[in-house]
């Protein structure tokens, strides 16, 4: 490069100027006067400005400030009164901050909104509720934790907008929610400003509501939540109560009593038996904390991060007993019971099942379970419980499990052998038609794989419930042992033929009459007959059972369906 200087300058200035100028510009510099002369030049060495040749000693650490900061930071992690931390241990409670460290360990990632709060008179660390996000099980999360001992877990006004902020960031990334919930509800005395609001405690709800089937949201109870803070688990996909330490009402036993005047227990009211038995609202139940660390890790691994992905697989592993004893479980008499686990151990990966709501409506089992590392969602019909009839609340729980694998894109089995929906009077009161009517409506609406099996009965509405042909499976098969019918033969039987039997006097005669009638009907209503009338695809070997599914599921698993152009339905 060559560049033009003023005549007067001397030698050695000369020198130095071009020097300065190839170390800036890094490149060799000829230095002329006006006449074109050269008076200098400098080559470039290639060493760049930011470098140097001699070791610069960094002797500067952390200063007061920071020093001070972090002195803040243990002081907020250190959480409420110690009163309060000395009362955990003997409700069998870790305090908020070893319970993160029990989910996440090293996988931690970060807190946000650690210092609201920071300048109340009160003492409020985090305004008694953490979010974040970390690693769990090799996914990434967001998380909300409830500190005990700040307030009893209450909710206000910087505890509310963190929630907020982290469930409008869940929509935004995609990713799933854990809740870890430890609160006695809003906190009345400070309700001015979070309550009602636009942006208050009631938006948690709408944000459930849009996070609904989009992300998986799961819940664990630590303690009372009461009041608002009881919906939460309820709005949750998932929700998991720990034995002898969990409750949610939506009031406590003081108001149910002032209200009602009725006196009772939180464990009466609201403990974990009532939800996992009664109202239905407990998907599982945990023995202790680590416990439903375990539950959690488990639920997680059937599920996607967010309704655009596939549950993800593993590698498949054998079924815990071999398929060649299907036939031998399945009973030829049809009134007579058996344990359909006896079946579903035959079909899925060994260890695989997880099986959800197991003491609320025992006539269906809804179950996640892998078959050759697959996911998928059971429903079965429970032959053990009350013959595998379908009673309301069998029929609530299977809509709201077949709704939530559709949402999270798990194919489904249906696993049939039931007499039909139950009658009389009791389940009239119970709602069997509205909650029968919403099981039908999930299993129609329902655009994932449906692989559908008649296991032994498919009797009256119950094969339209457990996806029979009309309901757009990918496969109807049935085993040997099947039979579909609007009723089974005893009761066919008595409602057609019960006038003529009653004109036969003689007894003997009026039995064989009976038995000859049944065994027609029985032969009309077999599962050869079905197959020869193409009502179902076909009929398969038991032992057979787990290939054909396998193959099925693996062929069927990028099937599209579109369902008609609306708003949405009008059943809920």
């Amino acid at each position: 490069m060559q560049v033009k200087i003023s005549d007067d300058a001397t030698e050695s200035e000369a020198q130095a100027i071009a020097e300065a100028l190839a170390t800036h510009f890094e490149d060799d510099i000829t230095l002329v006067v006006d006449g074109g002369e050269t008076v200098s030049s400098a080559t470039y060495d290639g060493t760049r400005q930011d470098e140097s040749t001699d070791p610069v000693e960094d002797d500067l650490g952390p200063t007061e400030r920071e020093e001070a900061l972090r002195e803040e930071i243990a002081e907020i992690l250190e959480g409420g009164p110690e009163k309060y931390k000395e009362q955990l241990p003997e409700e069998g409670k870790l305090f908020v901050r070893d319970r993160i460290d029990l989910w996440f360990g090293d996988d931690f990632l970060f807190e946000d909104g650690k210092f609201a709060e920071f300048d109340a008179d009160d003492q409020l660390p985090a305004d008694g509720l953490i979010t974040g996000a970390a690693e769990f099980e090799g996914r990434d999360l967001h998380f909300m934790a409830n500190d005990y001992t700040v307030k009893r877990g209450s909710m206000a006004a910087k505890g509310v907008e963190k929630f907020l902020r982290m469930q409008q960031r869940a929509l935004k990334t995609g990713r799933p929610v854990l809740y870890l919930m430890d609160s006695s509800g809003g906190r009345i005395d400070q309700q001015t400003g979070f309550f009602a609001n636009r942006e208050g405690i009631g938006k948690f709800y709408y944000n459930h509501s849009m996070l609904s089937g989009r992300v998986p949201q799961i819940c664990v109870l630590y303690g009372p939540c009461i009041a608002g803070a009881a919906y939460t688990p309820v709005f949750a996909d998932f929700t998991v109560m720990v034995r002898d330490m969990s409750a949610m009402a939506i009031a406590s036993p003081r108001m149910v009593e002032m209200v009602t005047g009725e006196e009772i227990s939180l464990e009466e009211l609201g403990g974990p038996d009532i939800h996992a038995q009664h109202s239905g609202s407990a998907d599982l139940i945990a023995d202790d904390e680590e416990h439903a660390r375990e539950l959690v890790a488990q639920l997680i691994s059937y599920l996607p991060d967010n309704a655009d992905e596939d549950p993800p697989q593993t590698s498949g592993t054998a079924p815990k007993r071999s398929p060649e004893g299907i036939d031998s479980v399945v009973p030829e008499k049809p009134n007579k019971g058996y344990d359909m686990f006896d079946v579903i151990e035959r079909v899925v990966d060994a260890g695989s099942t997880l099986e959800l709501r197991p003491e609320y409506g025992k006539e269906i089992i809804t179950s996640f379970a892998r078959i050759d590392g697959r996911p998928i969602g059971v429903i079965a019909n429970q032959p053990a419980q009350r013959a595998g009839a379908i009673f309301p609340d069998a029929a609530e729980k299977a809509a709201q499990f077949i709704w939530t694998c559709d949402a999270y894109n798990i194919p489904l089995l249906y696993l049939c052998d039931t007499p039909g929906f139950m009658a009389g009077s009791g389940v009239e009161k119970e709602g069997i038609l509205e909650q029968g009517k919403k099981m039908i409506y999930a299993t129609s609406s329902a655009t994932v794989p449906k692989q559908s099996v008649v296991v032994r009965k498919a009797y009256g509405a119950g094969i339209y419930a457990m996806s029979g042909p009309a309901y757009d499976p990918e496969s109807t098969i049935g085993l040997p042992s099947g039979e579909i019918a609007i009723m089974g033969p005893e009761a066919a039987i008595n409602a057609v033929y019960a006038r003529k039997l009653s004109e036969i006097d003689d007894e003997d005669e009026r039995q064989q009459k009976e038995q000859e009638l049944r065994e027609a009907y029985r032969e009309d209503i077999d599962i050869h007959r079905m197959a020869s009338e193409v009502v179902v695809d076909d009929i398969v070997p038991p032992s057979d059972l787990r290939t054909e599914l396998t193959n099925r599921f693996a062929f069927y698993e990028t099937v599209e369906k579109d369902l008609p152009d609306k708003k949405h339905g009008t059943i809920l």
